[in-house]
């Protein structure tokens, strides 16, 4: 054999390994798939039963990786917290050491007859039965596994293959890089078994290779957490923290590891020469990954809540920090000092009143107008509205045991007053979807309808600009012109449908449109009444304006 047919032989006896690997993960995963699911959903919040969950799983589909992305995938979904998530991942740490296991047994004499298992699964496959294709599959993959490393193993006892594997090792004299080779390859094969394999299988033809082998089985842990960290990528916040963890605590404990190793080299590895002979170094590599597993693990599982806090420190929820900065003045530090605090929440609800404000204007616009495209900073907006109402309806809540009788009424308004515009918020969102779906179905409003709407919008302005100052000044000369232009738009609403249906009378719009001319005007009506509430809530806390009235 020449050189390059060796490097040839290495190289597929990897890809066959790797494919072992992974059709036989597959299988695992088909046949236990939906069981391992229910699992994943009744987990409680005991983090032994998460760690023995975790690893069961992980040596059952011999795969760590796919055990964290379900994991990341059940946390996207919020069916599982934080915590809850790295429970189980550490569980996987340790289940994952079972394939370094299973790959150590082939320097034993008996793996030859452990390759011939894919020959029987190959025949189960012909089996019309899923359940025995998925066996004859896992069969496969394991028998495959044994011969993928049988190949590397032969490649490996070409003399210039195994001086130049020893040559080049040898020359990287410091353990740290060492360390990141093992994590490169595993992040690029995305399989630490595949690392682990080929490690076992250098060691064994190269014994003078163990110290380096230690090393790089320590690099492999950490980029084992590659494909939790691609599921993460478009993942949610809590998703992306369990896998910011993940792989904080793997290169943590890798290089602290790599610390101690460092520091007693030489009593570790005149340990596993007096134990093992040469031909079982394998094994002792994949038994000091185990206990290295579960010693860090068995280190980290206090700290599980700990470790979800940090997560929550350090990766922001940059919408959530977007949203509380839309919050400009409400601040638990001024419950103690009542009268501070309701002028407070007063500032922060006309600030909220500002918002759905814009939100409208953006909204109408989007009616209007076809070349016009508000839909980011319509939801973003919204979704501070939404923020800034439930704050301020907890903030009151707090302080309506504090607060004198009289304060204790104007909660009362303020309670109605921002559902009213939080409510305005909403019909904004309506004029979005609404103004999309004329686009889709390309639908435009007639020249004549879109100037009934600026008029219509008019109203709503000056209705927007009285109740806003009567929210901050209570004058009733501006309650009575509130009222009458309120009386306006209902009068408006009834001469613009009949207009509408005047037109589609004389065929002089189009029919398809109508719903939407006719919706977009009752929404608009809508908001009249809501601003109306707003104004007379100033003076009755159930925003009715008959009692106002009646007290007249």
């Amino acid at each position: 054999m020449n050189t390059f047919a060796a490097i040839v032989e290495l190289l597929v006896g990897l890809v066959v390994f790797v494919t072992g690997m992974n059709l036989m993960s597959s299988g695992m995963k088909k046949s236990a798939g939906r069981g391992i699911k229910n699992l994943f959903k009744k987990i409680n919040n005991n983090r032994l039963i998460g760690v023995g969950l975790g690893i069961a799983i992980t040596a059952i589909i011999q795969s760590s990786g796919a055990t964290a992305v379900m994991v990341i995938g059940f946390v996207n979904a919020s069916i599982m917290s934080i915590s809850q998530g790295l429970s189980i991942i550490f569980g996987a740490c340790i289940g994952t050491t079972a394939t370094g296991l299973l790959v150590s047994l082939s320097t034993f004499s008996f793996s030859p007859f452990l390759m011939l298992i894919a020959f029987i699964g190959f025949v189960l496959t012909f089996f019309k039965n899923d359940k025995v294709k998925n066996i004859g599959n896992i069969c496969i993959g394991f028998g495959m596994l044994f011969f993928g490393i049988a190949t590397m193993n032969e490649a490996f006892q070409f003399e210039t293959i195994r001086e130049a594997t020893l040559s080049i090792i040898k020359s990287v004299e410091f353990p740290l890089l060492l360390v990141l080779i093992g994590a490169a390859f595993t992040a690029i094969t995305q399989s630490s078994s595949a690392t682990d394999g080929i490690v076992i299988v250098m060691i064994v033809a190269n014994p003078d290779l163990l110290d380096s082998g230690l090393y790089l089985v320590l690099g492999a842990t950490i980029g084992s957490v590659m494909p939790s960290l691609l599921a993460s990528i478009n993942s949610n916040v809590n998703a992306k923290r369990v896998s910011f963890t993940y792989l904080f605590i793997r290169t943590i404990s890798a290089l602290i590891a790599c610390l101690v190793v460092a520091l007693f080299q030489k009593p570790i590895v005149n340990f596993i020469q007096n134990t093992f002979n040469p031909t079982q170094y394998g094994l002792a590599i994949a038994l000091f990954t185990l206990t290295y597993n579960i010693i860090d693990i068995a280190i980290l599982i206090p700290f599980i809540k700990m470790l979800e806090k940090l997560s929550i420190k350090v990766v922001k929820d940059k919408e959530q920090e977007r949203q509380k900065s839309a919050l400009k003045y409400i601040d638990d530090n001024f419950l103690n000092t009542p009268s501070i605090a309701m002028m407070q929440v007063k500032r922060e609800i006309y600030n909220m009143f500002d918002l759905s404000l814009a939100n409208y204007k953006l909204g109408f616009a989007m009616m209007v107008d076809k070349e016009v495209d508000y839909k980011k900073e319509i939801e973003d907006r919204e979704n501070d509205i939404d923020y800034i109402n439930n704050a301020i309806t907890q903030y009151l809540i707090k302080l309506s045991n504090t607060v004198n009788e009289y304060d204790e009424k104007r909660i009362g308004a303020y309670f109605h007053v921002i559902n009213d515009i939080e409510r305005i918020g909403d019909h904004a969102v309506n004029f979005l979807d609404s103004a999309y779906q004329l686009r889709e179905k390309d639908l435009t409003f007639s020249e004549e309808a879109i100037n009934e709407f600026y008029q219509f919008s008019d109203l709503i302005l000056k209705m927007f600009d009285l109740s806003r100052k009567i929210f901050l000044g209570k004058d009733k000369e501006d309650l009575e012109s509130l009222h009458e232009l309120e009386d306006k738009t209902d009068k408006m609403q009834v001469a613009l449908s009949e207009a509408n249906f005047d037109r589609i009378r004389k065929h002089t719009c189009q029919v398809e449109v109508s719903p939407f001319y006719t919706t977009f005007v009752g929404e608009l009506e809508r908001i009249a009444d809501h601003l109306t509430n707003v104004g007379y809530s100033v003076i009755n806390p159930t925003g009715d304006e008959e009692v106002y009235q009646g007290a007249n």
